[in-house]
């Protein structure tokens, strides 16, 4: 059987399968947005599909420091979308 990839969740810092998580990624260009497919390219970060994780991680700006950079209000907003919509 083919061992899962672990990564971190950025809100809780559990690890679990990549698959579980939903994955935010930094293109070349300073564009941030939410991968659905896992394969873009540039730098990534995770986070679990709950909302805790998500207030956790906005709360303490861990992305702006993973990222390097100040993470609009619009990005959040889309994950709060991403995340409500696999619960639902």
């Amino acid at each position: 059987m083919k061992k899962q990839p672990q990564r971190t969740c950025m809100g809780c810092n559990i690890k679990k399968d990549k698959k579980d998580l939903i994955r935010i990624v930094k293109s070349k260009d300073g564009d941030i947005q939410i991968d659905i497919t896992g394969k873009q390219n540039g730098r990534g970060a995770y986070i679990c599909n709950n909302i805790e994780c998500l207030e956790k991680l906005v709360k303490t700006k861990r992305l702006e420091k993973v990222f390097e950079m100040p993470i609009s209000e619009e990005v959040y907003n889309n994950l709060r979308g991403v995340i409500v919509d696999k619960r639902g």
